[in-house]
């Protein structure tokens, strides 16, 4: 009777089959890593060539260029002068445009706009949104007229004074208060005065003058003046004075200078 194989000999039995028998572990391994790192390579290689494509379309393709220049918003400037200014650089990639550097151009050398939004209007255009100044007061100097807006700018010299805009006079040359307040202040005094007044007392004042920060007086239509004092509570003021005008409608002459004590006198 023939004995079985020993312990030793199954071993190596086994040790054998797994070598030539079928696929080791390490070769599986081996296998298993190189698939994952080829996919890595072709999302790679995938997202390379669409960076690729995509800084090609922008800056060296024709599809993305400034093709036209569209300017909105404009009232008392053209769109011409605007985009005269603004020189867009028509034929330049969209994307390479400087659009803070025209904005600051537009600013600088039109001082009639007080904001300028430029936008790209995608795939062929400039947007110039354009906000002007307007004016609130005018300044007469040697016929011509300058224009102030709200905040007090001196943006614009006309020949032709604008309809329904008051005339600021600063008859304040041998004011004592110039030591403290200059003619800059005082404007902005009136300009200050001016803001707070109702719109339908605005449509008939006709001069705001100035003589010294605490003497401001209104000049309305048909001869009538008002004594408003400083700048101080004018929201107040304001609602004194529509009052005093409803209630004296005949009377020439009106003082709000202390709101809490109006006066109203003539005829």
């Amino acid at each position: 009777m023939a004995a079985g194989p020993t312990t030793a000999e199954k071993n190596g039995a086994n040790t054998s089959k797994g070598s030539s028998g079928g696929p080791s572990r390490e070769g599986a391994r081996n296998r298993t890593f190189r698939a994952p790192r080829t996919r890595v390579l072709l999302l790679a290689l995938g997202v390379l060539l669409l960076v690729a494509g995509g800084f090609w379309a922008l800056y060296g393709s024709a599809w993305f260029r400034v093709e036209r220049v569209k300017t909105s918003g404009t009232a008392v400037l053209t769109p011409r002068e605007v985009e005269a200014v603004a020189a867009v650089p028509v034929g330049a990639p969209l994307v390479t445009v400087d659009t803070d550097g025209i904005e600051a151009r537009l600013r600088q050398r039109l001082p009639r706009i007080e904001s300028v939004d430029v936008v790209r209007s995608w795939p062929h255009g400039i947007g110039l949104k354009v906000t002007e100044r307007k004016p609130v007061l005018l300044l007469e100097k040697g016929g011509k007229f300058i224009e102030v807006d709200a905040t007090g700018v001196r943006f614009a010299t006309v020949d032709t004074a604008p309809r329904g805009i008051p005339r600021l006079v600063l008859d304040s040359a041998s004011s004592p208060s110039l030591r403290r307040f200059d003619a800059d202040r005082l404007l902005r005094e009136a300009v200050r005065v001016r803001s707070e007044l109702p719109a339908e007392i605005v449509r008939d004042t006709r001069v705001v003058r100035v003589t010294s920060y605490d003497s401001v007086t209104l000049e309305l239509i048909r001869g009538r003046t008002v004594f408003w004092g400083s700048g101080e509570h004018g929201p107040v003021k304001a609602r004194v004075l529509t009052a005093l005008l409803k209630a004296t409608p005949k009377a020439g002459h009106f003082d709000v200078s202390a709101p809490t004590a109006p006066a109203s006198s003539g005829s």
